[in-house]
C-alpha cells in the first residue's frame, strides 16, 4: 500500500491534504491563533515595509543621482552636523577638487511671493533660489523654453507647469514677464516636476545674483545648501579628504582676523570634516539636511518589532504544533509501520504548516489594503499597496515563517519511534517539554520587554509635555509678514502701532528667535581668543517679557536707553555656562559676535533658560538684543506676534485677519499660528512613537497570550488522568489549578527575570537621545513582573479550573 502511495503523488498529496484539514478542525482553537497572530504579524510587516520603500524611494527619478552628493560637515567642538556651506567653500571644490564636475548652491526654500502678470495677480509659495546649475543637477522636463542659461541673470525666473497655467493660462509661458517685490523678472523656462517621490520640487525658481556677488567673498558666511556633481567613477572619500585642505586654506585666511593661529581656528570653529551624502540617502539616512531629515533608526525599530510580532507567531505555530504531538504519536507509528519514510513524513508536516502560512498571506493582503487609509493619514502619506517588492518582500516572510514554523514540528514528529507510539507510551513521555518551554520563555521576554519599553516611553513623553518650558506662549499669534519686503523693520513698526489699535490685542511684539519655528540663526560670540557658537535672537524691546521669560539677573532693554540700540546684549543661563563664567563675571565682559564687523557688545541680563525647540534637544546658549543694532537684522523682521485677550480669542482672530488682508499685506495670505499650538507639534513624533508602541505592545501581548491559552489548554488535557487520579485521592479544586499553573508561572518569572536587564540597556539607549529625559524608573519592572504573571494565571487556570470538573468514570475506567 505504501509503494502505490509514493509512486502516485497526487494520491499522496489528496491524503495529506485531507489529513492537515481533519487536524485542522480538530486543533480549532489552534488553527485560530496560528491564522491570527500570522496575519496580524504579516499586516504589520508589509505596513512599515511600505512606509520604509516609500521613504527610500525619494530622488530616485533623478537619472544623475549616483553622481549627485549633498554636502555635510562635522563640527567635533559641539559633535555637531551641519549642511550649510559659504560661496568660497563651495566655489574652491569645484575648481581645485579634480573629482568635481559641477556644483549647485541655494540658500531660499518654499519663498512665498505677490507675483503680478498682465493677466492676473496671484500669490505663489514654493520658491526656490539657486545658482545657475540647476537644471543640471534636477533635469526636470522643460514645456517651453529651455534649462541651459535658464538662471544666468538675476532678471531670469523659471517656473513649473502649475505656476505658468495659474498665471499664463498656458503651459508655453516662456518670454513672458511676472513682477514681485518691485522687480521685473522674465520667463526662461517652464518645467515639469517630477512624478517620483522628491524633497526638491520647487515652484518657481529664481537666482539672487546680488546676494551671490556680496557672498562670494565671505568664506565665514555659511548661509547655502549645496549639492556636488562627481565625475562619472569619482570617489566620494577622495573629494571628502581634499576638501579638508580647502578648509584648512580657510582658517588660515581668518585666523589672522581672529588673533590666533590656523589650527587654533580650524579646531575651534570647524567643520573639522565633509561628508558626502548621496542624492538618493539625502531623505533618510542624512545626519542633517537643508530639506529636514529623516528618522532611520526609528523605521527600523518598527521593523524589527513587526518582524519580531511575526517571530512571535512563528514560535506560537512551534509550540502548538509539538504540543500537538501526542495526539498525532500513533497516526506517526502507523505510517512508519507501514513503510512512510522520514522524508515524507516531514513534507506532509511542511505542507501543513504552508498551508496555514500561505491562507495568512492572502488575509493580511486584505488586511493592509484596509488599514492603509488610517496608516496613510498616520503618516501623512499616500502609500498605494502597488509594490511588487512588498508582495516579494512578504512571500519570502511567508516561505522564512514556514521554514522557521515547520522545520521543528516536522523533524520532532518525524523522529517518533513507531513501536512506542503505538503502545501509547509517548502519551507518557517528556520528550519535547524542555523545547516548548524554552520556546514559550522566549516569547514572555518578548512580551515583557514591551510592557517595561511601553510604560517607559510613556512616562518619557509625559515627562516631557509636563515640563517647566520656562515661557508662556498662550494666546500669542504668530504672523508671518512677507521676507523680501525691503526696509522691513519700518513695516513691522507700522504694523505695531496699528495692531495695538484693534479691539482684543493686548500686546504686540517682535522676535527672530520664536518658539517652536525650527528657524535658526547663530554666530561665533568672541572673547579674548575664547569663543563659543550662539544662537542670535534680534527682538523688540519687549518681547521676552512678551513670554513671560524670567529674568535671573540684571535688567531689561530699555527703549529709553539710547545704547540699547546700538551695544547692548541679553543672554541666558547656558550662554554664561558655554564659557565658563559666574553671573557675574559676565556683566564685566565685552563680546564680539561674528555678524557685526567686530563691534563691542555689553551684557545687561541674564534671563532663565527657555526651550525654543523640541524638548529633544538641550538649550542652546543664546544672545537676545535689539533688532535695530544689526543693519542684517533689521532687514529681516519676517513677523509680527500678538497677544490676543482671552474674552474673544476668535472674534479677536477675524479683526486682524481682515485688517492683514485689506491694510497690512494684500494679496498675501494671512499665514498664522499659535504658539503654543506650533511647540505641541514638536512632541507628535514622540507621542506617535508612544501609540505605535501601544499598539504594538497590544498585539504581542494578544498574540502571546493566545498561544499561553492554546498551549496551557493542550498540555493541561495531557494531564487529565493525573487530575482524575488526584481528585479521586482527594485534592481540592484549589490545590489542582495551582498545581496545573506553577509550571507557567515559574516560566512567566523567568521570563521577566531575563528581559530586565536587556530592556534595561536598549531602553537606556533610547533616553540617551533625550536632553531632559527621565532616570530609569523601577515600577515599570515591577509592574511588567505582576501584570505578566497575573495575565499567565489567568489565562492558565481558566483551563485548569474546568480540568478539575473533569468526569472521573472516564478517564478511570481501565485502571
Amino acid at each position: 500500500m505504501s509503494n502505490i502511495i509514493n509512486c502516485n503523488p497526487i494520491i499522496m498529496l489528496t491524503n495529506w491534504l485531507k489529513i492537515a484539514l481533519i487536524n485542522y478542525k480538530k486543533n480549532r482553537l489552534s488553527t485560530f491563533i496560528n491564522l491570527f497572530g500570522l496575519t496580524i504579524g504579516l499586516t504589520g510587516f508589509m505596513l512599515i515595509l511600505m512606509h520604509w520603500n516609500d521613504e527610500e524611494s525619494y530622488e530616485k527619478w533623478n537619472p544623475k543621482k549616483d553622481q549627485i552628493f549633498a554636502f555635510q560637515s562635522l563640527y567635533k567642538k559641539d559633535n555637531f552636523y551641519g549642511n550649510n556651506i559659504s560661496y568660497p567653500l563651495a566655489y574652491e571644490a569645484f575648481k581645485k577638487i579634480s573629482e568635481t564636475e559641477d556644483y549647485v548652491i541655494f540658500n531660499g526654500s518654499d519663498i512665498g511671493v505677490k507675483m503680478i502678470t498682465k493677466y492676473t495677480t496671484a500669490f505663489q509659495q514654493g520658491g526656490f533660489t539657486s545658482s545657475e546649475s540647476f537644471f543640471n543637477f534636477f533635469p526636470f522636463k522643460i514645456i517651453s523654453g529651455r534649462a541651459k542659461d535658464a538662471l544666468k541673470s538675476d532678471a531670469s525666473i523659471a517656473i513649473s507647469k502649475q505656476v505658468a497655467i495659474k498665471l499664463f493660462g498656458t503651459a508655453n509661458a516662456a518670454g513672458e514677464s511676472i513682477k514681485f517685490d518691485d522687480k521685473d523678472y522674465m520667463v526662461t523656462a517652464v518645467y515639469e516636476l517630477p512624478e517620483g517621490n522628491s524633497q526638491i520640487k520647487p515652484e518657481f525658481i529664481f537666482k539672487p545674483v546680488e546676494q551671490f556677488k556680496n557672498d562670494k567673498e565671505q568664506w565665514n558666511s555659511f548661509n547655502y545648501g549645496c549639492f556636488f556633481m562627481l565625475k562619472k567613477g569619482g570617489d566620494p572619500s577622495v573629494f571628502e579628504n581634499k576638501f579638508k585642505e580647502i578648509l584648512e586654506h580657510r582658517a588660515a585666511r581668518s585666523a589672522k582676523n581672529a588673533g590666533m593661529s590656523a589650527q587654533q581656528f580650524f579646531e575651534m570653529y570647524g567643520p573639522n570634516r565633509v561628508f558626502l551624502v548621496p542624492l538618493d540617502q539625502l531623505k533618510l539616512h542624512a545626519k542633517a539636511s537643508w530639506f529636514g531629515n529623516g528618522d532611520f533608526r526609528t523605521i527600523m525599530i518598527l521593523f524589527s518589532l513587526s518582524v519580531l510580532i511575526v517571530t512571535l507567531s512563528a514560535i506560537n505555530f512551534i509550540n502548538l504544533k509539538t504540543a500537538e504531538a501526542s495526539q498525532r504519536g500513533k497516526e506517526v507509528g502507523v505510517r512508519k509501520a507501514i513503510g512512510g519514510t522520514k522524508l515524507s513524513l516531514m513534507l506532509q508536516f511542511f505542507l501543513e504548516t504552508f498551508i496555514i502560512c500561505l491562507l495568512s498571506y492572502f488575509l493580511s493582503l486584505a488586511l493592509t489594503e484596509l488599514l492603509l487609509p488610517s496608516f496613510n493619514k498616520f503618516f501623512n502619506k499616500e502609500i498605494a499597496l502597488n509594490d511588487w517588492h512588498v508582495y516579494v518582500y512578504s512571500l519570502a516572510m511567508v516561505m522564512a515563517v514556514t521554514l522557521l514554523s515547520g522545520l521543528v514540528p516536522a523533524f520532532y514528529l518525524s523522529n517518533f519511534k513507531a513501536i512506542e507510539t503505538l503502545k501509547g507510551n509517548f502519551s507518557r513521555s517528556k520528550h519535547g517539554v524542555w523545547l516548548r518551554n524554552g520556546i514559550l520563555t522566549l516569547q514572555l521576554v518578548i512580551s515583557s520587554f514591551f510592557i517595561i519599553g511601553g510604560l517607559i516611553v510613556h512616562s518619557q513623553v509625559k515627562h516631557m509635555m509636563n515640563k517647566d518650558l520656562g515661557f508662556n506662549g498662550k494666546q500669542i499669534m504668530m504672523i508671518y509678514c512677507n521676507e523680501l519686503t525691503p526696509k522691513s523693520w519700518l513695516k513691522y513698526e507700522r504694523l505695531r502701532n496699528e495692531l495695538t489699535k484693534i479691539n482684543g490685542v493686548e500686546e504686540v511684539s517682535y522676535g527672530e528667535a520664536v518658539v517652536g519655528s525650527g528657524r535658526r540663526s547663530s554666530s561665533n560670540i568672541d572673547y579674548e581668543h575664547q569663543s563659543i557658537d550662539a544662537e542670535t535672537g534680534a527682538m523688540d524691546y519687549n518681547y521676552l517679557q512678551f513670554l513671560d521669560v524670567k529674568l535671573l539677573k540684571g535688567r531689561w532693554l530699555d527703549p529709553n536707553l539710547a545704547s540699547d540700540t546700538i551695544s547692548t546684549i541679553i543672554v541666558n543661563e547656558a550662554f554664561v555656562k558655554k564659557f565658563g563664567w559666574t553671573d557675574e563675571q559676565v556683566f564685566q565682559r565685552e563680546l564680539r559676535p561674528g555678524f557685526d564687523e567686530g563691534k563691542k557688545y555689553k551684557v545687561v541680563g541674564i534671563v532663565k533658560d527657555f526651550n525654543l525647540r523640541s524638548l529633544q534637544y538641550k538649550i542652546e546658549p543664546i544672545m537676545f538684543f535689539h533688532y535695530k543694532q544689526s543693519t542684517s537684522k533689521r532687514l529681516n523682521v519676517y513677523n509680527v506676534q500678538v497677544k490676543i485677550k482671552p474674552d474673544d480669542i476668535e472674534g479677536t482672530v477675524e479683526r486682524i485677519k481682515k485688517f492683514w488682508q485689506t491694510s497690512a499685506e494684500p494679496g498675501y495670505p494671512f499665514d498664522y499660528y499659535f504658539i503654543n499650538q506650533r511647540f505641541a507639534k514638536t512632541f507628535e513624533v514622540y507621542q506617535k512613537q508612544q501609540t505605535l508602541f501601544t499598539i504594538l505592545n497590544a498585539m504581542v501581548l494578544m498574540v502571546a497570550l493566545l498561544g499561553l491559552f492554546a498551549l496551557s489548554s493542550l498540555m493541561i488535557e495531557q494531564k487529565l488522568k493525573d487530575v482524575a487520579i488526584r481528585k479521586t485521592l482527594g485534592a481540592s479544586d484549589r490545590i489542582l489549578v495551582f498545581g496545573l499553573t506553577r509550571q507557567f508561572l515559574w516560566i512567566a518569572v523567568i521570563a521577566v527575570l531575563i528581559s530586565i536587564p536587556i530592556c534595561y540597556f536598549l531602553m537606556n539607549e533610547w533616553l540617551k537621545d533625550f536632553a531632559y529625559r527621565i532616570d530609569m524608573p523601577v515600577w515599570p519592572f515591577v509592574v511588567s513582573f505582576l501584570v505578566l504573571l497575573g495575565l499567565t494565571f489567568a489565562v492558565v487556570s481558566i483551563k485548569a479550573y474546568k480540568a478539575t470538573k473533569v468526569d472521573l468514570i472516564k478517564y478511570l475506567k481501565y485502571e
